[in-house]
């Protein structure tokens, strides 16, 4: 074995970070092995074309939960988030948007219609009320059914009491947002189809289901948990990109004594009779550790990294049975200038540009995209989620221009009759393309430089199975206890010593954080717990 450590961490995500920086505030000796050349995993900023940063994958923040900025003091390790103002949706002919201005927002809605003008103030009140309802489950360890020891079950039980006090509505709306799908939920509310649409878009990021599918509802009020200085719901672009993040949890675990190193891809787990005492990297370097925490996803951790026998036939099955189903692409463009929508031209000031513009005009437009990746295709008018980040951010690209980052849905993983990513990858990118030049035209004589990344691409260069980005799809049953399997949802694992620690693990994916957070607490309590009997 070579160099000894306390704990290895494999993967240099930004969980995986989170997870070192708590470890080595502990006082325990820790190394990041991240197997690409730049820290980040998904969260990562790169110089793709000369002059132009992306956030490559994911590219905007909302999820990264406050305790984290605050314990690991990450505005002082560079982290600053600049916030993105309302959502513009293009329509033919007219738009949907909608800003953080109260007033003007009510005025647009007003425009499009009284009663959901009126309904959308109370909507926005009672998803704020469940999210601080749910919220603290995202700090909590999940209980294993099998098991019966109080103490694990008194994050349930004060759910439960917290339950118990709701108002009826309250219980009715949770029960709610736990059954119904994104669609049937907003119905109760709105009759506007373009607000409808859009705000059921956030049901279905993530997942292989329609807006229409059961269960959307829960993903909306996932995304809702999001906050940014206390606002719930709030979205905000990292300065320099996502990988500003990454780079301050790197930065903050590094002032605490852990070591970072990047292009250190791990072969596999290093196991000696039931436990973990290392890794093996690529190299053939060895690098010996009492603690082995995995960021990467289930799959890759128990069916790639570990020997076959390492778990018993039963678990190797329930991890097999995970479902991942990616169904998202992104496609970066390199602009020479600004988009400019038919609907709202640039005469009238770019302001409906600096935040997300949503290319969502109905629920049926969004049902006919899914329909699409049904049956093995990807959309052919997809759903588009855009942000101009330069617009907040202009060190992202050369004065003048611009880079737009588009999250795509529905791009399937698994492509019918025959057909490959790698054959489908520029047609998939033109589909795109050819959607957003509905709206703006001008937008074919901007792009000087394209990048498209299909769920292939998401996989072999981020190591996400499937392309799926949060490790898994965040469905009702692949959830809390049942994440990633069932009575192994508390970060250990059957081989011990080996903890995962990523959005395999609860509470899911996003920039979030939590399962680092937690995952590390746990091995440091699980330390102390030993050090008397050693």
């Amino acid at each position: 074995m070579g160099e000894r450590y306390d704990a290895v961490v494999i993967g240099g995500g930004h969980n995986g970070l989170v997870a070192a920086a708590y470890l080595a505030r502990a006082g325990m000796r820790t190394i990041v092995l991240e197997r690409r050349h730049v820290l980040g995993g998904a969260a990562v900023t790169e110089e793709v074309f000369p002059g132009f940063r992306f956030s490559v994958a994911s590219y905007v923040v909302s999820l990264l939960r406050p305790e984290i900025i605050r314990e690991l003091d990450l505005p002082r390790h560079g982290l600053e988030i600049l916030p993105l103002d309302g959502t513009f949706t293009p329509l033919e002919g007219d738009y949907l948007w909608r800003v953080d201005d109260h007033g003007r927002t009510m005025r647009e809605l007003r425009r499009w219609s009284r009663p959901d003008a009126e309904a959308y103030e109370e909507y926005g009140q009672l998803m704020v009320d469940m999210a601080r309802f749910v919220k603290p489950v995202l700090s909590v360890v999940p209980p294993d059914p099998g098991r019966i020891e109080i103490k694990e079950w008194l994050p349930l039980v004060g759910l439960a009491r917290a339950f118990h006090h709701l108002t009826l509505r309250h219980q009715e709306t949770f029960i709610q947002l736990m059954t119904m799908s994104a669609a049937d939920f907003l119905d109760r509310w709105f009759e506007t189809a373009p607000l409808k649409a859009t705000m059921a878009a956030s049901g279905v990021i993530g997942t292989f289901q329609g807006i229409r599918s059961p269960g959307t509802a829960y993903v909306l009020l996932h995304h809702y948990m999001g906050e940014i200085d206390g606002a719930f719901r709030a979205w905000g672009i990292p300065r320099g990109g996502t990988g500003g993040v990454s780079e301050a949890i790197a930065s903050a675990a590094r002032a605490a004594g852990a070591e970072v190193r990047c292009n250190a891809p791990v072969e596999r787990i290093v196991v000696q009779g039931d436990g973990a005492t290392g890794v093996a990297l690529e190299s053939g370097e060895e690098i010996e550790a009492p603690i082995v925490l995995s960021s990467v996803d289930a799959r890759r951790t128990f069916l790639e990294m570990l020997d076959p026998k390492a778990v018993d036939p039963q678990f190797e099955e329930e991890v097999r049975r995970y479902r991942y189903r990616g169904s998202s692409g992104k496609v970066n463009l390199a602009l020479s200038g600004l988009p400019e929508f038919t609907c709202l031209p640039n005469a009238d000031g770019v302001e409906h540009l600096r935040g997300a513009i949503s290319f969502s005009p109905s629920v049926d437009y969004m049902e006919r995209a899914y329909d699409d990746a049904k049956y093995g295709s990807f959309s052919r008018r997809p759903y588009i989620d855009m942000v101009i980040p330069t617009l907040v951010d202009p060190s992202m690209a050369p004065p003048g221009n611009h880079v737009m980052s588009c999250f795509v849905q529905y791009a399937p993983y698994h492509l019918a009759d025959g057909k490959t990513w790698d054959e489908q990858k520029e047609a998939f990118g033109d589909a795109v393309v050819d959607t957003i030049a509905e709206r703006a035209p001008n937008i074919r004589n901007l792009i000087l430089h394209r990048q498209v990344l299909t769920p292939l691409d998401l996989e072999r260069e981020f190591g996400l199975s499937e392309g799926n980005i949060f490790q898994g799809e965040l469905s009702l049953e692949q959830l809390f206890f049942n994440r990633p399997v069932p009575g192994w949802a508390r970060y250990r694992t059957p081989v011990r010593n080996l903890w995962l620690c990523g959005s395999a693990a609860h509470p899911g994916g996003g920039i979030m954080g939590a399962p680092g957070r937690i995952a590390a607490l746990e091995v440091i309590k699980a330390r102390r717990a030993e050090r008397p009997r050693s």
